[in-house]
């Protein structure tokens, strides 16, 4: 007898197939049998309703607050139940205690720095051992390029050494033996920006060797877009590393419309034998730390030597010409439109009055420049700000999603005041607009996409489809009323239309109800 049998669901099984109607059996964490007359302890009645694999979240900042609010409510109501961590070059392992301690600071704005917080590791492995004490989801791990330059390198501006290379190589090499899944590059944001190309191939060639694959946030999303793309195709060219782009979009005035430039330029390197994925979220907003908009220069040497910078007038001028007129690296040399940064994440109370007004807005009603109200925030706030920057095209949205390398992911931010609603609301969104509203994908195209797909890109051989022996990791979810209620205002709601959701065979949403459980671990590389 199984554990828990679901009574007839329309099947979407996560291959693309037609959907079909069949019995789901569940024991002892995998799916047990498909078919008619399941015997099981407890019967749910699931007439009505899609089962789908659980989503995969292939773009995921949860790497602390999966461990500081383990019941990760944000994603389990969405269906998700495995993420990708790691991601955009920075993140908490390997580190030793200095590195940690500066990315405490930097990273506040993703993820908060909870006071109290045990940060008992500082490899790979103990990370993932950390993530096996007891999570709501499955998690698995890239390796943070940026972060593994703060430790052979540091905060410099320069080519690595050859010492420091040997050392980046090592350390990466160790760390996917630990069971990291690959490397992921935050190439807009310092330290990581600071490699060149023929650094980045050196990485990737040790992540190819151990069948990782590369997620580059790679160096423009904005006038330079498509040399960026370019040169992360160049790198898995000449790495023979698989290739992941992570948040794969075209942003900024500057590309309007331009996204099939893009997928011709994957067309042709996937034609040419290129292993290459890609991820986005169904929002046009993207959402990052505020100081993310300084030029590299200005955060050359670390998070102290930065808010030295931004006290200096003389070099707050300096800085305010590269944002304002010229358009920084940190802002895909862009010049900044302030109406469209959207501070929606402080620290301090007494800065609460900037969140969810733009920086014009707010420098506006307080008769100050704009760029002066940025600096001073920043200053305050010690860089832990996040901000919203509202700079995305639906049609370049809706072009990429449909191409056959995609895959979803949230890059969602848990934390802040007014967090973007894409960490509540990506998976659901999908389904109520893309699918149900706009028929952009079909529903069986869509389970695909953020399943199946998205499972063979991490080479998980037991999860992402609906099929005998897999995990259960299982979604429920009626396709007529599934939709996202997070918005910008309020973030933090629970979507609808999802009311059971397993994770290796748990419920975690048991009849739209949280459980509590915690059946999830990390998932490991596989030699």
């Amino acid at each position: 007898m199984d554990d828990v049998v679901l009574r007839g669901p329309l099947i979407a099984d996560g291959t693309g197939a037609p959907a079909h109607r069949a019995d789901v059996g569940i024991k002892d964490g995998v799916i047990s049998s498909i078919g008619e007359g399941i015997s099981a302890t407890r019967s749910i009645d699931a007439d009505g309703l899609v089962l789908a694999p659980g989503f995969i979240d292939m773009h995921s900042h949860s790497d602390l607050r999966v461990l500081a609010e383990p019941d990760h409510l944000a994603k389990v109501s969405q269906g998700v139940t495995t993420e990708v961590l790691g991601q955009d070059g920075l993140s908490y392992a390997p580190v030793d205690d200095e590195v940690l301690a500066t990315l405490r600071g930097q990273l506040a704005g993703w993820n908060d720095d909870p006071p109290g917080f045990d940060w008992n590791w500082r490899s790979v492995g103990q990370y993932l051992d950390r993530l096996d004490q007891g999570i709501a989801v499955n998690a698995a791990y890239l390796v943070p390029q940026g972060t593994l330059r703060m430790l052979a390198v540091g905060w410099e501006d320069r080519p690595a050494t050859e010492s420091e290379m040997d050392r980046m190589r090592s350390v990466l090499a160790q760390s996917l033996a630990e069971g990291a899944m690959g490397m992921s590059s935050g190439l807009t944001y310092t330290p990581g920006m600071y490699a060149d190309t023929s650094e980045l191939v050196r990485l990737c060639e040790v992540v190819g060797r151990h069948g990782g694959f590369y997620s580059p946030h790679h160096r423009s999303y904005g006038a330079g877009a498509l040399e960026a793309y370019a040169e992360m195709v160049e790198v898995s060219k000449r790495s023979g590393c698989a290739l992941h782009l992570a948040h794969a979009t075209m942003n900024f005035p500057v590309n309007k419309g331009r996204a099939p430039e893009l997928l011709r330029l994957l067309d042709d390197a996937i034609a040419q034998g290129a292993d290459i994925s890609l991820d986005t979220y169904p929002y046009l907003p993207g959402a990052t730390y505020l100081s993310a908009l300084l030029p590299s220069w200005a955060t050359e040497g670390g998070p102290d030597r930065a808010l030295a910078r931004l006290s200096d007038v003389d070099v707050r001028e300096r800085i305010r010409v590269e944002i304002e007129e010229t358009g920084s690296d940190g802002c895909h040399g862009v010049p900044v439109d302030w109406d469209s940064i959207e501070i929606n994440g402080v620290r301090n109370e007494r800065n609460a009055h900037l969140v969810g007004a733009s920086v014009l807005r707010s420098a506006a009603r307080l008769g100050r420049a704009p760029a002066e109200v940025y600096f001073d925030v920043l200053v305050d706030e010690r860089l832990g700000t996040s901000c919203l920057m509202h700079v995305g095209h639906e049609e370049n949205v809706q072009a990429i999603m449909k191409h056959p390398a995609h895959t979803g992911g949230s890059d969602g931010l848990l934390v802040g005041d007014r967090p973007h609603p894409r960490a509540w609301g990506t998976f659901p969104r999908y389904f109520a607009r893309y699918v149900r509203e706009l028929g952009v994908l079909s529903l069986e195209e869509c389970v695909e996409h953020l399943t199946g797909r998205a499972a063979k890109r991490l080479r998980l051989t037991d999860r992402g489809l609906v099929r005998e022996g897999y995990a259960a990791d299982l979604v429920l979810f009626d396709p007529a009323t599934i939709a996202d209620t997070a918005t910008f205002d309020e973030p933090r709601q629970q979507a609808a239309g999802i009311p059971y959701v397993f994770c290796n065979g748990v419920t975690v949403i048991d009849d739209g109800t949280a459980t509590g459980s915690l059946p999830g671990h990390s998932l490991r590389s596989r030699p």
